[in-house]
């Protein structure tokens, strides 16, 4: 039985007793502090403090095997809501009430969730089994209910292995009545890096890059990536010379301190488009149109360009900055990005570059007559200028208000390629414990969580129901990029209570372990 199967039983079998679960979470455990409950009161009365409009949008969404058009005749068989990837968007606004209702079709016995990806929503709608739920089974169904109190482009996808890498997300847009920035349309823009049904499963690529680079043939080492002997913990070895189906050994960039990532991908999808078949936005010549720019792949940072057009950015993770005209946008996983521009004449390209992977995706824009670019166009202004979150404002209104830290943790991304084991502060997570090593918060607090990365590998660190500020007055956003050897502060205020999760977004590196509880003090 392979790792994520052995992750689906644990989680089956914690559904059974998940009420209890939680329940011991708000006692305690075993001598532990003890915790606020996902389902508590404090939780009740933090979602009526929430404006509320009234309206209720009802939702269904059905997970289920598909086979998907992914254009020019590409086909693949995968896991998805819908006949293609992200075409399940949801769009509501604020102080709507979203009741999503998911139905678990799957095949082979498969748990799942929908974890809200930035909404800081109440916990026990959070999606995360065990931890605010329990996993919901084959053949059943389960609402999610919330009401969504801020303003932004989201999106949801399941928590439960490495089902992200599959088609099981789709953006969630929530407006804002109120809109101050002026534009003429919306695109919303889903990068997605793609394996599933096509040269394997995320399952299979997961169990390779468990056994470790050990004994691994290999045409390449990016740092980080020197051979180890696989752990007894990560199964049987490969044994050597055995050669890699789905691990990247020379994904190499600069922007993103040395090692690119892990895994190859076939294709990389615009829209849930190949560039061979690009996705085509149409417009009018002069128009003002606001990008919603959503990285929902697995394993890819994208450096983000639109031919002969310069890109205003408005937003990261929601939140508004001071604006700031860019040639190139970097996105990693979980993070998104709006961006203000004003169409040209003729058809220019939308392209993805998947950093340091030596492939892009693509769209099209088209406000005219002109031949479409090829699939393979590389626009000058993936080379120019890139300006990094650490580089961005808070726009004023957003902007948290200077004070000392009540508690501070530090948060140290540990790890190695050699055995594939991550964890933070070296322990790996703990599906059976999950309130175990928690770090601990109280209600009201300012907490300052310092991102340590002493590895090779970068890793975007998104956390659950909250947003942070990135250092003194920076942006505020769930999910940064952490680069190889540096440290990264940020600050949040303790305003949503409940537990938490804190985890790598890269979905390979948070099923191995990187990942931890956030959790609020009783």
């Amino acid at each position: 039985m392979n790792s994520i199967n052995r992750r689906s039983v644990l989680l089956a079998g914690l559904g059974a007793t998940g009420t209890g679960l939680l329940a011991a979470c708000a006692d305690g455990i075993s001598g532990s502090p003890s915790l606020l409950s996902p389902s508590g009161s404090s939780v009740a009365r933090t979602e009526r403090k929430r404006g509320s409009t009234g309206r209720v949008h009802h939702v269904r969404l059905t997970a289920a095997a598909r086979t998907l058009d992914l254009g020019g005749g590409t086909l693949a068989r995968s896991w998805a809501f819908g006949s293609r990837p992200a075409d399940q968007e949801i769009r509501i606004s604020v102080g709507d009430t979203l009741a999503a209702r998911l139905s678990n079709r799957l095949p082979g016995g498969a748990t799942t969730s929908l974890h809200w990806h930035g909404i800081a929503l109440r916990s026990d709608m959070d999606g995360v089994p065990p931890v605010t739920q329990s996993p919901v089974r084959p053949g059943s169904d389960f609402t999610y209910r919330f009401i969504a109190d801020a303003p932004g482009t989201y999106f949801f996808h399941p928590h439960v292995g490495v089902q992200l890498d599959r088609a099981l997300c789709a953006p969630l847009i929530v407006e804002d009545p109120r809109e101050p920035l002026s534009y003429d349309d919306e695109w919303v823009v889903v990068l997605d890096d793609w394996l599933d049904g096509v040269t394997g499963t995320p399952d299979q690529a997961f169990a390779e890059l468990s056994h470790g680079m050990g004994g691994m043939t290999t045409s390449g080492a990016g740092p980080g990536r020197t051979a180890a002997s696989p752990s007894s913990s990560s199964g049987a070895s490969p044994g050597h010379g055995m050669a890699m189906q789905f691990t990247l050994m020379d994904a190499r960039s600069d922007r993103l301190g040395g090692d690119g990532g892990d895994v190859k991908y076939p294709y990389h999808l615009v829209n849930g488009r190949v560039p061979d078949a690009p996705h085509v936005y149409t417009g009018r010549p002069g128009s003002r149109v606001r990008l919603r720019i959503i990285n929902a792949g697995g394993d890819t940072a994208y450096r983000v360009a639109l031919g002969d057009h310069r890109m205003t950015i408005t937003h990261t993770d929601g939140f508004p900055v001071e604006h700031r005209q860019v040639d190139a946008l970097l996105i990693g996983m979980g993070e998104r990005y709006d961006v203000l521009v004003t169409l040209g004449d003729g058809v220019f390209p939308l392209v993805a570059h998947a950093e340091g992977k030596g492939a892009s995706g693509l769209a099209l824009v088209r406000t005219g007559s002109g031949r479409a670019p090829r699939a393979t166009v590389r626009p000058r202004e993936l080379d120019g200028m890139i300006v990094t979150a650490a580089q961005l404002r808070a726009a004023d209104d957003v902007r948290l208000e200077a004070r000392k830290a009540d508690r501070v943790h530090r948060v140290e991304l540990t790890g190695r390629m050699g055995t594939y084991e991550w964890s933070i502060n070296r322990r790996r997570f703990d599906m059976a414990r999950p309130t175990a090593n928690a770090l601990l918060v109280g209600e009201g607090e300012r907490v300052r969580l310092d991102f340590v990365n002493p590895t090779g590998m970068w890793h975007p660190m998104h956390l659950h129901g909250h947003t942070y500020q990135l250092g003194s007055g920076g942006p505020r956003k769930d999910t940064t990029i952490v680069l190889p050897k540096r440290k990264v502060s940020v600050v949040f205020d303790a305003d949503n209570p409940g537990q938490w999760m804190l985890h790598c977004h890269n979905a390979y590196h948070g099923e191995a372990g990187m990942m931890a509880l956030v959790a609020y003090q009783a």
